[in-house]
């Protein structure tokens, strides 16, 4: 009896095995109905591939999809190669398939094979384009971020096995994995050299921000790699051709100025940030402190006219017109630096003229408030026998402060007429107007 059932399960794990080469739904749903837990029974009987490896590597869609809503954990099993169902649709070029798989079991593009090798690499090494696509933008770009053995990646793949296609469809998405490189220190650019493919060179030096100049771990460059290259080979010309155009584009491109309006975008955000903080702070601890406790009458015991409470600033009933022109200073310097930063945080033009004057006012308000504050601060901590000194720096300290910010604004006011009369220059000069 238990024999006859034990070459029943056989019989009927045989034909769901037929069922899935030949796609034959049919014959799945047949075998459900006489076993729902056969599904099951393979996932962890079966020594090498699943039912689900089986109609993938055919291709059979239907099939696929049927397995899946019915026991979609068998999108995790892995065959004797450590690959799952989604590393072979990925070899095949399955797309549907592959698209089926990931919803499934999305972790899975993060498997490896017995070879080290995710189904993205897979798709890479095949060439398999729309594949790469599907799983780079359905899931994070971790499995394109996977090293291989050799310390290379998916676009050292893609060079290695000279799929240009691929390379193409990946480095948008891997930018800066562009000048990686291996164990060997090469990079793809090294790789194509050595091995001459002429259009992924072409490619990587005119289309993205290749290092021609990197040095692998022999210190060679890829130029020094052609040049030594013992092979004669009609490409080499050509490809020294492109190499010396991107080492010229490259040695042009170090000697131009770092982009301006970039790093001064960087460096006004900084300074507001900074001010912001340095104004909250100066609200939450001024100058002098603020009361420990409530106090309603003086030393002699006489009530107070104006009760201290614990928490107010000393300098509010000690000094209180420079505390009126501390929170003015305080404040503008705090509001102007806040509206400075929803300016660079908005999306608007830095190059605008204008949107770059609107800048410059609000820092040089911003700048100038702080610097008033500091001042109010250093008066109201100074003993009184001090202070008269501490005036006259102060005063020395605001007519050197104004005299910059008037010879700033003269020299820029300078700058863009001067900007101006050239451009004006220009332009009638390209008219004939000027000979």
């Amino acid at each position: 009896m238990k024999g006859s059932h034990v070459q029943r399960v056989s019989c009927e794990e045989s034909r769901l095995y037929e069922a899935a080469a030949i796609g034959k739904v049919a014959d799945l749903g047949e075998l459900i109905v006489n076993n729902p837990l056969i599904l099951d029974r393979v996932s962890y009987t079966c020594p090498n591939k699943t039912p689900l490896h089986i109609a993938t590597l055919k291709g059979h869609l239907p099939f696929v999809q049927e397995i899946l809503s019915l026991n979609p954990q068998l999108a995790e099993e892995l065959d004797s190669q450590q690959s799952s169902a989604l590393h072979i649709a990925s070899d095949k070029g399955h797309v549907e398939i592959v698209r089926k798989l990931l919803l499934a079991a999305p972790d899975m593009c993060l498997s490896r094979d017995s070879q080290g090798r995710n189904p993205l690499h897979l798709a890479a090494v095949k060439g398999q384009v729309e594949v790469l696509i599907e799983i780079v933008q359905s899931v994070p770009h971790l499995a394109a971020r996977q090293k291989l053995d050799p310390g290379s990646n998916v676009l050292h793949l893609c060079v290695e096995y000279s799929q240009l296609g691929a390379l193409k469809i990946l480095v948008p998405f891997l930018n800066d994995l562009i000048n990686a490189r291996d164990d060997h220190g090469d990079t793809i650019l090294h790789m194509a050299v050595r091995d001459k493919q002429y259009e992924t060179i072409q490619y990587l030096v005119e289309r993205t921000n290749i290092d021609v100049n990197a040095q692998n771990s022999e210190g060679r460059t890829a130029f020094e790699i052609l040049e030594q290259s013992d092979q004669i080979d009609t490409r080499n010309s050509q490809i020294r051709e492109i190499l010396t155009t991107g080492l010229r584009k490259s040695n042009n491109t170090q000697t131009q100025p770092e982009k301006w309006p970039s790093r001064k975008r960087d460096v006004t955000m900084l300074v507001a940030v900074l001010i912001a903080t340095m104004a909250f702070q100066a609200v939450v601890s001024p100058a002098g402190g603020v009361w420990q406790e409530d106090m309603f009458n003086d030393s002699q015991g006489n009530l107070l006219l104006v009760p201290r409470r614990a928490g107010e600033a000393v300098m509010a009933h000690k000094h209180p017109r420079a505390f009126k022109s501390f929170i003015c200073s305080n404040t503008i310097a705090f509001v102007s630096s806040l509206i400075t930063i929803l300016f660079l945080i908005s999306g608007l033009p830095f190059r605008n003229r204008l949107v770059m004057w609107v800048l410059m006012v609000f820092m040089w308000l911003t700048v100038t408030s702080t610097a008033v504050t500091y001042a109010i601060c250093i008066v109201v901590i100074t003993p009184r026998k001090g202070r008269k000194s501490v005036g006259h720096v102060m005063e020395t300290s605001i007519a050197v402060w104004c005299g910059v910010m008037g010879i700033l604004l003269v020299m820029r006011i300078t700058v863009l007429r001067s900007k101006r009369f050239t451009s004006s220059i220009y332009e009638n000069s390209s008219r004939g107007e000027i000979v």
